[in-house]
């Protein structure tokens, strides 16, 4: 076995254990611990094998496309040993009914068809998790069904064709080709040479545009938020952080008031928790219990704001100080002219506007985004699916959970291998959690490719009903147990070439759009309070100073070699089509990790909980989790992959030079560059430094140890 590496990992990667194996990934007839230490023992053989051998060895989109039927084949009921409850076999049948065979999506007879016939109609706003209708579930799947088929090719921006390799053009919503775009665009444009725009900027999309936009109106710009639908934020709460909140009281955006006003609930802590098997409350470490690890962080996430109160008050600050919204505006296209400005197409009942700048705020559905990833396939998805209901434990119902597991990987055939997380948040608990509630928001989500053979959003919205009762004990039944408010289903795409640097001169995007948030996260709102000082100041410069050209505004958008680094922990996260991944994986190497940076201290795990990656939280827990766990290092390498590891690999030597720069070169040059004569090299500096502050992660006001 010595002399052949490759056949002796492969023969522990796939060493049987006794028992069946089914598609949740828990043995009928072995328990957890003993399969474990039974591939653990073959991992000792793996590393001597490994070091012997040779070297060589997430979208709501917006479309009027419908879903098409989607079998539930091959799903596997969920075993009584891991529910222990003859609820949970009512449950599992309630998804067909007496002697029709299975349940399919579109009969009607599905439970998640049967529970999104219960939510309540009022008060649905657009926007990722506010639109909780049966229709909407079916334009999110067929969106997702659309993406999966899609075949990736290679579009060149620069060939100055109409088709390229038997595929045509792009759509050109934004142009600056007189002869595309609508005529009055550029009616408009040449009518503005030498005049005045209409505005400065023009914020295209409001809910988390607003922000953006209140922000350059107190630098003293004028702006224009342009909303498709009604601007309101939804009622389900949002969760954040006080200190991501206070960025926005720096800044003026919000006041002590506004902050008082919008928590609607604060609990103490979230729980992390990678376990092979529901065991609630969990004591000591991986290797220790053999099945998994928890910890509690204070202070992340533990804020539940009111979206609808939120983006009421800031639109109000806004208008105050003379900003103007445009609601129920639909964006048609923009045309660009570099020497005057952007006209903004409204439609055939409406006047175009102009600006100096637009700045795209219309989240990963937007098509300026959508236009300049022509061709483009994403390199990631996290699909998330979930709830917001009442009917839970109140005495339960006291923390979160931010990141959670209690499954292992599970593999559904030809779809493929999955690991499940779980995130909840409680509801309307008041302050301090001094008001008890039994209502709840639960999130499942995973990580994934886009693939043609993925699962369905119905498929992990099922999954989710027959696993929420294992992993919230006081669920018994979903169907009967739980009093719906909302039903929560999207998926995040994510690009590796993420944040996205302008096409064109005098639009940006911000936000969402620009991929600016972790890959791992699904949502903007705290990618927003971290980076509105640092964007909104540069897009205020670039404003004053006239660099509106799209290399200028590149800057804005630099590479973050700690968001790329980020990227490796997704893909360790997924596992490829075909592959036959470790079922415990995952939760072995998140369990370790946890541990030990929970153990380093506040100053590791809370920046990493809040999507920030620094250098010295990052190598600090590598080092460590390799010394807990020096056998595991093969395994990781082989699931991840040489290419993978050395890219990222490349990304954290960046890092380090990042860090360098910023606690090195910028204290020093910094004066100097106050100093430039030249508005643009100064603008252009200012990015630079910038870039290696956010870069690196320095940025972070790391909390005090007590």
């Amino acid at each position: 076995i010595t002399s052949s590496p490759t056949a002796c990992i492969s023969l522990f990667l796939s060493i049987p254990s006794q028992g069946t194996h089914n598609d949740l990934g828990v043995s009928s007839k072995e328990s957890l611990p003993e399969v474990k230490q039974a591939r653990m023992k073959f991992s000792s053989a793996a590393v001597l094998c490994f070091s012997l051998g040779a070297p060589d060895a997430m979208a709501f989109a917006p479309t009027n496309r419908v879903g098409s039927t989607f079998s539930q084949t091959g799903s596997t009921p969920l075993p009584l040993s891991m529910v222990g409850t003859a609820e949970a076999v009512k449950a599992e049948s309630m998804a067909t009914a007496d002697n029709e065979g299975p349940a399919v999506f579109g009969s009607g007879r599905t439970m998640t068809e049967r529970m999104l016939s219960k939510v309540p109609t009022e008060n649905q706003v657009g926007g990722a998790g506010g639109v909780s209708t049966l229709d909407a579930f079916k334009r999110a799947e067929a969106n997702w069904e659309r993406i999966k088929a899609f075949e990736a090719f290679e579009y060149d921006p620069k060939l100055l064709s109409s088709s390229q390799n038997g595929k045509p053009a792009p759509r050109p919503f934004v142009t600056m080709d007189g002869a595309q775009g609508n005529p009055k665009c550029w009616e408009k444009l040449k009518s503005s040479e030498g005049k005045e725009l209409d505005y400065d900027v023009v914020v295209c999309g409001g809910t988390l545009g607003i922000f953006f936009a209140t922000y350059l109106q107190l630098q003293g710009h004028r702006v224009c938020v342009v909303e498709a639908g009604k601007l309101q934020g939804r009622e389900q709460e949002w969760n954040i952080s006080m200190d991501e909140l206070e960025e926005l009281l720096e800044l003026g955006v919000l006041n002590q008031d506004d902050i008082e006003a919008v928590i609607t609930t604060e609990f103490p802590a979230c729980r992390s928790g990678f376990k092979n098997q529901e065991v609630t409350p969990l004591q000591g470490g991986y290797f220790e219990n053999d099945i998994g690890y928890e910890c509690l962080t204070p202070d992340v996430l533990n804020l539940g704001v009111a979206p609808a109160e939120l983006l009421k008050r800031v639109a109000k600050r806004f208008t105050d100080i003379g900003g103007e919204i445009k609601e129920k505006t639909r964006l048609q296209g923009v045309c660009v002219s570099e020497s005057i400005g952007s006209a903004i197409d409204l439609g055939d009942d409406n006047d175009p506007i102009t600006s100096q700048l637009v700045l795209d705020c219309m989240g990963n559905a937007s098509p300026i985004s959508a236009q300049q990833r022509y061709g483009e396939k994403p390199d990631g998805i996290c699909a998330v699916v979930g709830s917001c209901a009442g009917g839970f434990d109140p005495e339960e119902n006291k923390v979160g959970d931010i990141i959670y597991t209690n499954t292992p990987t599970q593999t559904k055939g030809e779809k493929g291998s999955n690991q499940y997380f779980w995130e909840a948040f409680p509801v309307g608990i008041g302050r301090d959690g001094k008001t008890s509630s039994d209502v709840k928001t639960t999130y499942m989500f995973t990580y994934m490719d886009a693939e043609a053979d993925r699962l369905s959003l119905f498929d992990l919205m099922e999954d989710y009903w027959k696993l929420l009762p294992v992993y919230q004990p006081s669920i018994k039944n979903p169907e009967e147990d739980l009093d719906i408010k909302r039903i929560l289903f999207a998926y995040f795409p994510t690009y590796r070439d993420s944040p996205l640097k302008p096409a064109f001169s005098r639009v940006l995007a911000v936000g969402d759009a620009s991929g600016i948030q972790s890959p791992l996260s699904f949502g903007g709102f705290g990618a927003l309070t971290r980076h509105l000082s640092r964007v909104g100041g540069a897009i205020s410069e670039a404003l004053e100073n006239k660099c509106l050209h799209k290399d200028d505004l590149g800057e804005i958008n630099a590479y973050l070699p700690n968001l790329s680094a980020a990227w490796m922990f997704q893909k360790a996260m997924s596992m490829k089509i075909g592959s036959k991944p470790d079922p415990f994986f995952v939760n072995r190497l998140l369990a370790t990790n946890f541990q030990v940076m929970n153990e380093m201290g506040l100053r590791t795990i809370k920046p990493f909980l809040q999507d920030v990656v620094r250098l010295d939280g990052l190598v600090g827990s590598l080092v460590k989790s390799f010394i807990a766990d020096p056998l595991f290092m093969p395994q990781i390498v082989l699931t991840v992959g040489i290419e993978e590891l050395a890219e990222w690999l490349g990304h954290v030597g960046s890092m380090a030079a990042y860090t360098a720069l910023d606690a090195a070169v910028s204290p020093v040059i910094g004066p100097f560059v106050d100093k430039m004569k030249n508005p643009r090299e100064r603008f252009l500096w200012r990015r630079r430094m910038e870039a290696w502050k956010y870069g690196s992660g320095a940025d972070y006001i790391l909390p005090d140890e007590d």
